[in-house]
């Protein structure tokens, strides 16, 4: 007969515990089970994730994952990274290039073995690092560049999530697909996990920036009292997209561009799991032998390093643009292997995909660097971002302000002649458009940076805003001598007495107003 000491597993939620316990602890999980049938689903994509009971929630996650592992091909077994690569590459553990899930899906990571990349914040000793890996989540905003890692990572807290026993579910929803009611029900379930099994919920909210200032708000309380652990992925910049009271609650993780090694490592991964091999472009190959039969296709490294250099940074086209090209090559050949060349992966990839947002944060910071770049007088640079912008779409009309406005700022008087024609490449543009006014802001550019600078005037024009904006007390009047005198009101009341048209050092007037006499805008040295 068991002992009062010894746990017993619950037949409900499969926990363990006490035998003195565990009689009210049943009566707890039947009637949790049976009080609300009724499910809410949060759609994502073309799937939908059901949230029930909790012990029903569990099982079903636990079967789902599985089902993802097999169709991802990988043995419920493996946990690491390490031992998926040691799988035999037999055609049934490939993976299925013409299957309708992406790439870039298939290949997401279940833990931090197999992320590449973003080693200043999961490099080794690191606390990101460290707090995943003793399952101590934080809240945070994964912000990034889209195809940099912000949703895999979420994905492998997910994994820990249900394979770890750290007491806490993982919930995932889009800020596209999902609303403030999604958002509450999510809520709801959470209080009643953490209230009867002690289980905190992890939110993951893609896209957050899709949700304005005010929607936000509904997060608050809840990451304040510790009901959720909010994780937030945006493109945008936090700054700017969320609001302050949310962002003093989570901490903010920037993510960079993957570097062309990191997609390098991603593409070959990639490779072997769906059985090929790189070859390098001397060696060569008979198609047709036997001795081939395990290689599925070969590709040329060239090629490979090639695609890792043209996605700019993101997994997910280069994943995808590889699995175009293997889907093209793998249905009109029939040979036992089948070669992938560097035209086969042109074919489908063309550089449409460049980091560039009329409305967002990279807007700004390319036309920051080319106003830079022209004060630097570095022509090079100039003429550099001046095309990555008019490449990325933007309005030339744009540019072409932002190019008089620095042939005045940054040039000045030291040619006159550079806002002559920063003015005329602005017509030019006004005049024929894209894509012939392309060479006009081009010449601009180069032409302003070659110009000799001088910021005089802007400086002097920051010193005249200052000296009125600080001045203490009511701003002096003009004096008499330099009002109009159209009445003969205004001339008796003095109103132009003296004023004559001689040079300042003759006449002998004053120009500045009264106090302000002795106030040199262009030389402050010398001011009183």
């Amino acid at each position: 007969m068991a002992s009062c000491e010894e746990n017993v597993s619950c037949p409900i939620c499969e926990k363990k515990y006490p035998m003195k316990e565990i009689e009210n602890h049943a009566n707890k999980c039947i009637f949790l089970s049976s009080e609300d049938k009724c499910a809410s689903f949060s759609k994502r994509g073309h799937e939908y994730e059901q949230i029930s009971s909790p012990s029903k929630k569990r099982r079903e996650n636990n079967l789902t994952f599985e089902n993802e592992q097999n169709q991802n091909g990988y043995n419920d077994q493996d946990t690491t990274c390490n031992k998926r690569r040691d799988q035999p590459s037999a055609s049934s553990s490939r993976l299925d290039i013409s299957s309708s899930v992406p790439l870039a899906e298939q290949m997401r990571p279940s833990d931090l073995a197999c992320y590449f990349g973003q080693e200043h914040v999961l490099g080794q000793n690191k606390v990101l690092r460290s707090l995943l890996e003793k399952k101590d989540i934080p809240s945070m905003v994964l912000w990034g560049p889209p195809g940099c890692g912000k949703t895999t990572l979420a994905h492998i807290i997910a994994n820990q999530c249900k394979h770890g026993n750290q007491g806490a579910r993982f919930v995932k929803m889009s800020a596209t697909m999902s609303g403030i009611n999604d958002v509450k029900e999510a809520v709801k379930i959470a209080k009643n996990e953490l209230n009867s099994f002690k289980r905190r919920t992890i939110l993951f909210m893609d896209e957050i920036h899709r949700f304005n200032k005010l929607q936000q708000d509904i997060f608050l309380p809840h990451v304040e009292n510790g009901t959720i652990i909010l994780i937030g992925a945006t493109t945008e910049n936090p700054s700017f997209s969320l609001n302050s009271a949310l962002l003093s609650r989570c901490r903010v993780i920037v993510l960079e561009k993957l570097d062309s090694q990191h997609i390098t490592a991603i593409l070959k991964r990639a490779l072997e799991a769906i059985g090929a091999e790189i070859v390098r472009k001397a060696e060569k190959i008979n198609l047709v032998d036997p001795a081939n039969k395990i290689a599925r296709f070969l590709i040329d490294e060239a090629t490979v390093t090639w695609l890792a250099e043209m996605c700019d940074g993101d997994a997910r086209v280069a994943l995808n643009s590889l699995q175009l090209a293997l889907q093209a090559r793998s249905e009109d050949c029939d040979s036992r292997v089948t070669l992938i060349t560097l035209d086969d992966i042109k074919d489908g990839v063309k550089r449409s995909h460049l980091l560039y947002d009329r409305k967002g944060e990279e807007h700004y910071n390319i036309i920051s660097a080319v106003h830079k770049s022209i004060r630097a007088s570095d022509d090079n640079a100039a003429l550099y971002w001046v095309t990555r912008m008019l490449q990325g779409g933007e309005d030339p009309l744009f540019v072409a302000r932002r190019l008089v406005r620095a042939a005045s700022e940054d040039i000045g008087l030291a040619d006159p002649m550079a806002l002559t024609l920063a003015v005329s490449a602005m017509q030019g543009c006004q005049l024929i458009g894209m894509p012939e006014c392309d060479v006009l802001l081009a010449q601009c550019a180069v032409y302003l940076a070659r110009a000799p600078k001088s910021r005089e005037m802007d400086e002097s024009l920051a010193r005249a805003k200052q000296c009125i904006e600080n001045h203490k007390g009511p701003l002096p009047g003009v004096p008499l001598h330099l009002r109009n005198a159209p009445t003969k009101l205004m001339k008796n009341l003095g109103y132009g007495r003296g004023y004559n048209m001689a040079h300042k050092d003759v006449s002998n007037l004053t120009y500045m107003p009264e106090g302000l006499e002795n106030v040199d805008f262009f030389n402050p040295s010398v001011s009183d």
